[in-house]
């Protein structure tokens, strides 16, 4: 029997999908495991696999936006009646109450309509640890000895599929994290992408529902630049100005678990983990992925895991769990000599840390002239959440460890 396949909702914020392209023709052959399209998603670029067998036999719509469960394409057998299927569908669709579809699920009947099947969120989790990934994909690490343990999939569920095998040999397994300028658009109308919706409704909101604050202070950062330069001596090491801040956040907010909070509405909620966000700058905007467990990272764990993530942030790779379970942000602008800025709070966080340029200033200490190096940091606070007494007390133990790195690493 034909199976209809459906837009399949790829994150919880996702309301539609656009169609990039089909890898697959009305016609071709299918076989579980292949990709069929790509769909842009409002946080990612993801690929939509097949878990049928047979052949393609409609396309719903070659290329653009597609609404949350609506009907993709069918697969079935060759020469196959399948338009009395989508009869079924449109009428079901035309009902009055239709049962809503509020995240995808296997194998389950729409409104009295045939058994339909459609792909199961992504995951970074396998079903007993094992590692998923295509035949096509299989093959091409066994050819270059990639072990599959090391690479991360970014198919349905998590599998790995030929993208990530040619990503990861074009990269290596240590990706560096470069500074990524967005291309400048053409002049004249550009169409609105989901991740651009979605970064639009979600400041919106942030803005106007929680009561902003400021919070500027000047650090010392000295020390800092040589430790930084000590650490990096090592050619293997390569630790950035940000993974010290980050490091010195998750130290400050174990001290102070009243910045690591949320708003509940009835509740505050404090957050046992420290989970904190990193802004990374792509076309559409920012993302933000998540660095779960900051506080139990060194700044090595921290370094690498930053890089990956920002690679994989530019590249419309990232997963929606990636990108969900924070606690704290940080967004820098230091890197584009921005010296001091701020940030809008990223919900459900209580606070975010907005980060400028460290510059050169003059200073007199015993009469004598110098320089020395300083760093501007704002911190943008929910007032719903956090009092100003209570924000000054968390920067000021942010500057003690950004004053004196050892004291952080202890």
């Amino acid at each position: 029997m034909a199976e209809v396949i459906r837009m399949p909702r790829l994150s919880d914020t996702m309301e539609e999908g656009i169609i990039i392209g089909w890898l697959k023709k009305v016609g071709d052959p299918i076989s579980s495991g292949d990709i069929l399209a790509e769909v842009e998603t409002d946080k990612a670029t993801m690929e939509l696999e097949s878990f049928h067998d047979g052949v393609l036999l409609y396309i719903s719509v070659e290329e653009g936006p597609v609404p949350v469960n609506d009907v993709l394409a069918v697969i079935g057998e060759k020469g196959e009646d399948y338009k009395a299927i989508l009869a079924s569908e449109k009428e079901n669709e035309a009902a009055p109450n239709p049962t809503p579809a509020a995240t995808p699920s296997a194998a389950s009947p729409q409104n009295g309509g045939p058994s339909v099947e459609v792909a199961p969120q992504p995951t970074m989790a396998t079903e007993s640890q094992r590692i998923k990934s295509s035949p096509l994909a299989k093959s091409m690490a066994a050819q270059e000895g990639i072990d599959l343990a090391t690479v991360t999939g970014t198919g349905e569920g998590g599998r790995i599929v030929k993208r990530d095998i040619e990503n990861y040999s074009s990269r290596g397994s240590q990706p560096g994290a470069q500074i990524n300028v967005p291309s400048a658009p053409a002049y004249g109308d550009i169409p609105v992408t989901q991740m651009r919706k979605t970064i639009a409704r979600r400041l919106s909101e942030s803005k106007y529902s929680a009561p902003h604050f400021y919070l500027t202070m000047k650090m010392n950062m000295d020390k800092m630049a040589e430790a930084r330069k000590l650490i990096n001596a090592n050619p293997d090491t390569k630790i950035s100005f940000n993974d010290f801040i980050i490091k010195a956040c998750a130290a400050a907010l174990r001290q102070h678990p009243s910045i690591n909070a949320s708003w509940q509405g009835d509740t505050i909620r404090m957050n046992k983990d420290i989970n904190i966000g990193v802004a990374v700058a792509v076309d559409e905007g920012l993302l933000v992925p998540v660095l779960f467990g900051t506080d139990r990272m060194g700044l090595k764990d921290i370094s690498v895991q930053v890089g990956i993530l920002a690679e994989k942030a530019r590249n419309k790779k990232l997963q929606p769990q990636e990108m969900q379970g924070n606690t704290f942000t940080i967004s820098n602008l230091g890197m584009f000599g921005i010296e001091e800025f701020t940030g809008i709070i990223n919900l459900p966080d209580a606070a975010l840390l907005a980060v400028g340029a460290i510059t050169d200033e003059l200073v007199m200490t015993d009469g004598e002239v110098h320089t020395t190096k300083v760093m501007r940091v704002t911190l943008s606070c929910d007032h719903r959440v956090i009092d100003g007494a209570t924000g000054a007390k968390f920067l000021n133990t942010l500057q003690q460890y950004l004053e004196n790195p050892v004291a952080m690493l202890l």
